[in-house]
């Protein structure tokens, strides 16, 4: 299939490439530069110049192409409402271009939406329409789609990591950093889920070649880290206290962060797993954050 990828020259979208390319697949891959258009031709896909503003591009790059894998978000959290937003009108120019054919579009979400209370394990059959994290436009979105004819499916997904980034990580070690401690809400016992790269990468190639419609995977390795051993590793590697905040000093300590930093956010894959033959084998999210150079996180 020839595979149009959002987030092609991204953290997992640059993974994505050469796991289509070695199932067979010719790949056209969305960047906004000519050095990202460089990198796409020398990993063996086809660059497609344009971005998520340029909503005419997104939706040529879909015409042309017999499936969609969409990955590309703009990370900027401090704008995350407004960001959340244009994915809304990004997945609806995607799905637009596919409507009335029978060419798979997959979306990416988090693994929040699949809780059906707070400490619930996130599960694939669930989608929590009045979950407070406005990255659930995307879903919703998606849903609206499918009901106008097209083909759509979902990954949702935990913090990804390798020994460079990790999700919402990346940002707290820069907090951490800038306020020179290590913090976690309470006695920490909060989780996030986690998952390496390279096999979240694989679990979209094996979502496009299931071509389902309707369905939602959970790129999940670990069900649950607790924050506080994820902040204690941040404080080993950077040489800084670690602290618990209690929840009114959330807002003042983490800005943007607090919306995220108290949640609970467990899930299973394990319907994913059967259903895709999807085995992660990767390093876990602790074993990376041991493993990566804080004086490099320290130059980015």
């Amino acid at each position: 299939m020839r595979v149009f990828l959002t987030g092609a020259t991204g953290f997992i979208g640059s993974r994505i490439v050469p796991e289509l390319l070695a199932a067979g697949h010719q790949v056209l891959g969305l960047t906004r530069s000519e050095a990202g258009a460089r990198s796409l031709v020398a990993a063996g896909a086809e660059p497609h110049r344009g971005d998520l503003e340029d909503l005419d591009s997104l939706r040529d790059g879909a015409a042309k192409s017999d499936a969609v894998i969409h990955t590309a978000f703009d990370h900027d959290f401090s704008n995350f409402v407004a960001n959340c937003e244009k994915d809304k009108r990004v997945i609806e120019a995607l799905g637009g271009a596919l409507a009335g054919s029978d060419r798979l579009l997959i979306i990416t979400s988090g693994v929040g939406m699949g809780s059906a209370e707070h400490g619930q394990p996130a599960r694939e059959d669930v989608f929590n329409t009045d979950h407070p994290n406005p990255r659930i436009l995307s879903e919703l979105t998606g849903a609206a789609m499918a009901e106008k004819g097209v083909k759509v499916s979902v990954v949702r997904l935990p913090q990804v990591h390798d020994t460079v980034k990790q999700g919402l990580i990346t940002p707290l070690i820069a907090q951490t950093r800038a306020k020179g401690v290590s913090a976690y809400l309470g006695e920490g016992g909060n989780r996030w889920s986690a998952a390496h790269v390279l096999d979240v990468a694989k679990l979209y190639r094996l979502a496009l070649d299931k071509q389902e419609a309707g369905v939602r995977y959970n790129a999940v390795a670990e069900e649950g880290i607790p924050v506080r051993e994820i902040a204690e590793v941040i404080g080993a590697g950077l040489n800084v206290p670690v602290v618990s905040l209690s929840q009114d000093e959330a807002a003042d300590h983490f800005g943007w962060l607090a919306m995220f930093a108290g949640l609970d956010l467990p899930a299973s894959s394990e319907w994913t797993r059967a259903h895709l033959g999807w085995q992660p084998t990767g390093p876990g999210l602790i074993a990376d954050l041991k493993q990566m150079d804080y004086s490099q996180a320290a130059a980015a």
